[in-house]
């Protein structure tokens, strides 16, 4: 794990691989790179991958009382620029790593390469999604973070999920349990005020893979297979036996949909 100085804080990430085009890795939330295991040991052989804790999650450290996609964004280019990477990259991004992503394509099309969306959405949230967002930040400064886990867990991954893999179930849930509440509610605050991007997807012209568990109940595989169609250069994937966790839950079948899509012509 590494640190640098981005945008006001200490920005922790981790680097594999020496050779290929760089893949960028951006977690959900609230969580840290830890969720992208797999796809690091999968492709460091091949790619650059950087994958990234954003700030206030993991390592990274923040005491915003806000945080917006839009400076997610801006940090994770400053971090491309202090590891020293110029070239376009392809972006990751899984649930709130894809609200960063679009917000990337729109402020730094120039260092995008492909983009990879997983279990997220274009359109904004509903007064009543966003007002839910704002009640979870006032109450984890209140509570902690166990509540968030208690009510995020069951909706982040798939039946099978709990039958076959309970340990990464557990690992996630002390992920969320080591999260600052601060940042958890700096990041449910940017969401609840974040852009609604789905009259831009027509204009993201670059090669896109969208990816979504078939059981995902938060970005639901319906609504990315619209998605997917409205984006000029895009493909739509459902993973079977994956819920809004997919990369972590089939890693397997996503590895084989990501390797195609970077190395495939």
């Amino acid at each position: 794990m590494e640190t640098c100085e981005v945008g006001g804080c200490r920005l922790a990430h981790v680097r594999r691989g020496d050779r290929g085009p760089v893949l960028l890795l951006v977690h959900g939330f609230p969580l840290d790179h830890s969720m992208w295991r797999f796809q690091i040991e999968q492709f460091a052989d091949r790619c650059r991958v950087v994958a990234v804790d954003l700030r206030g999650f993991g390592a990274s450290r923040s005491n915003d009382e806000i945080v917006t996609m839009d400076q997610l964004a801006d940090d994770c280019a400053r971090l491309l620029d202090r590891i020293g990477i110029d070239e376009p990259v392809t972006w990751c991004g899984l649930s709130m790593g894809g609200y960063v992503g679009w917000q990337f394509w729109r402020r730094h099309r120039a260092r995008l390469e492909r983009l990879v969306m997983c279990d997220t959405r274009a359109k904004g949230d509903t007064d009543e999604v966003a007002r839910g967002r704002r009640r979870m930040a006032y109450d984890v400064i209140a509570s902690g973070p166990r509540p968030v886990a208690d009510s995020m867990l069951p909706r982040l991954f798939a039946p099978e999920t709990f039958r076959r893999y309970p340990e990464r179930v557990a690992e996630i849930e002390q992920v969320i349990l080591r999260t600052e509440p601060r940042a958890i509610a700096a990041a449910q605050r940017g969401m609840a005020v974040r852009l609604d991007v789905t009259s831009w997807l027509g204009s993201i012209d670059l090669p896109a893979l969208l990816v979504c568990g078939a059981d995902d109940e938060i970005s639901r595989p319906e609504e990315m297979e619209g998605m997917a169609a409205a984006m000029p250069a895009a493909r739509f994937v459902c993973l079977p036996d994956a819920g809004h966790m997919a990369p972590l839950e089939n890693p397997e079948a996503f590895g084989r949909s990501l390797d195609a899509f970077l190395f495939s012509a």
